[in-house]
């Protein structure tokens, strides 16, 4: 019996394998990576879709692929770049960093984090096997708008797999977001308050929020879609006496917040990497927290200048067009704080900061060219071109996109322990940023000029070629940028400096631990006294030695 003991004693756990260790992990920090990871595949996945897009409207009456097949590729691509990218690489960005920046062990779920993750992943694959469906991938747009959407027999099985996907993909993220909710509230270090958390943490808690208060009612649009299609209901057909526009009103009531959860903890990024770089703190703080708020606060109540051309009364396209205009007022705020962060600073190019300043330039043009649409009057004249689609990618690849790369410079060190080259880094800036105005640019003047999107093919129409030609072109500029930073990681992953514990001399918690951190993140802690307890400190430190 002792030694059956002995033996049961040194027996190894199954779960501590090289894969199965990261298969059953519930650290928060490998949960962080897998979602990183998982997001930059599904990320290159997404722009191989565009790319095959991009070479089909490059020439007039193109036939390099079919009609059905364009409108698969443009509804997995915009469902991807949505459900599979942008929200969930945040989710992993928080997963790691927001117990390190409040210096908590773990999230405070641990396991409903780990379940998190899985529900994302199998999310991704259930909507690219959509495309091996009987009648392929859904095709009715990533909204998903009736009557198409409704009609079983036109979209086959593709349709109804992207509904189960996004299901899955719903309950993944508010699962993840309860838990930050839960751990931002409950599990912050000693002398941290509100006025003390990061400026990330805070976009963290508004992106959480959101999505606790939106993501059912995009469940509830959901599952009536699918009673449509499978069970013989009418909420959105109109020949059965329902309404498609209720439909809209779901969809967006969740989609326009969602584009905040998009944006806001890119915006938290940028205010974490902008003091950092500029060797200053940042410039009203308290402006920035609030703004955060009142961001999204207003964001749930601007969803239907998406639908003013679907014949609203025009009271309510006042209320929804003067609602949208006023939150560009937070918005400002944050993007005035951090120029006024880099006045008389001691401003340090590195990558990340470039990356950060990349995404106020763009994000200010998008932000511009949104304030356009929300003049009803101009939607009337724009809605349904390429105008249209030039604003959002402006906003969301310009913004989201570039702060997700700002972040990943910034924060790489301290997530893999090596440090990223900054020469191919910068050549990875400069081919994005070039390649992502050749090829959104153009798309505004294809909108004033008519041009509807949502179309395949064209034919030869004053300038609608060459400006498809140049759009074409920038995103070959782009996928070999995106190369480069492949490049980058491989090389740096074997070769690269080590990381030291707080690379760029900053402020914030996380970096008081190792790079990377161990599994419990901190040996110890010092007491929080600001917002930038790493600065206070070194000042400590400076004046005992003194």
């Amino acid at each position: 019996m002792a030694a059956r003991a002995e033996v049961e004693r040194y027996r190894p756990d199954w779960r501590e394998g090289r894969v199965m260790s990261w298969i059953t992990t519930t650290d928060h920090k490998r949960i962080g990576i897998l979602y990183i990871c998982t997001s930059l595949v599904f990320f290159a996945a997404g722009g191989i879709l565009a790319l095959l897009m991009r070479a089909q409207l490059a020439q007039a009456n193109e036939h390099f692929i079919t009609k059905q097949s364009y409108n698969e590729l443009f509804t997995i691509h915009g469902t991807t770049m949505i459900f599979l990218v942008v929200v969930p690489i945040f989710a992993g960005f928080a997963n790691f960093l927001v117990p390190l920046m409040i210096g908590a062990r773990d999230v405070a779920f641990p396991r409903l984090n780990a379940l998190s993750y899985w529900l994302f992943l199998f999310g991704g694959i259930v909507l690219y096997l959509s495309f091996f469906a009987k009648y392929g991938a859904s095709r009715s747009g990533w909204y998903a708008y009736p009557p198409l959407s409704a009609n079983m027999f036109s979209l086959g099985h593709g349709q109804d797999l992207w509904i189960l996907s996004l299901h899955l993909l719903s309950l993944g993220s508010l699962i993840g977001a309860i838990n930050f909710l839960a751990t931002i509230h409950n599990m912050r270090a000693p002398g941290m308050s509100w006025m003390r958390i990061p400026l990330f943490v805070w976009s963290i808690e508004i992106y959480s929020a959101l999505l606790v208060l939106v993501l059912p009612v995009l469940s509830v649009g959901l599952t009536l879609l699918l009673l449509d299609r499978q069970a013989g209901t009418h909420f959105f057909e109109p020949q059965g006496g329902g309404n498609a526009i209720l439909y809209q009103h779901f969809f967006w009531f969740f989609g326009h917040p969602e584009v905040y959860v998009m944006i806001l903890p890119a915006m938290g990024i940028i205010s974490e990497v902008i003091p950092v770089f500029s060797r200053k703190p940042i410039f009203g703080y308290k402006a920035i927290a609030f703004s955060t708020v009142a961001i999204g606060f207003y964001s749930m109540l601007v969803w239907a200048h998406h639908m003013f051309s679907v014949g609203l009364p025009n009271f309510l396209n006042v209320f929804f067009m003067l609602s949208s205009m006023v939150i560009a007022v937070p918005t400002g705020v944050k993007i005035f704080n951090w120029l006024a962060t880099t006045w008389r600073g001691n401003l340090i190019f590195d990558t990340a900061m470039l990356w950060a300043l990349g995404f106020i330039a763009v994000f200010t043009i998008g932000g511009l060219s949104g304030i356009f649409l929300a003049a009803f009057p101009v939607d009337w004249q724009v809605t349904d071109t390429y105008y249209v689609v030039a604003h959002m990618h402006y906003v969301l690849f310009g913004g989201s996109v570039f702060g997700i790369f700002a972040g990943l410079y910034y924060w790489w060190p301290k997530i893999f322990g090596r440090m990223l080259d900054e020469r191919l880094g910068k050549a990875h800036f400069w081919l994005v940023f070039l390649g992502f105005n050749l090829t959104f640019f153009p798309q505004h003047l294809l909108g004033l000029l008519g041009m509807p999107r949502r179309v395949y093919t064209y034919s030869e129409h004053g300038l609608w070629q060459t400006y498809n030609l140049i759009s074409s072109i920038g995103s070959g500029v782009m996928a070999i940028a995106l190369l480069v930073f492949v490049v980058n990681v491989v090389q740096t992953s074997r070769k690269g400096p080590r990381a030291v514990n707080d690379p760029w001399l900053a402020d914030t918690l996380e970096w008081y631990t190792t790079s990377p951190p161990p599994p419990h993140n901190f040996d110890h802690l010092p007491y929080i006294t600001s917002a930038r307890p790493l600065r206070d400190l070194r000042r400590r430190l400076a004046e005992t030695r003194g």
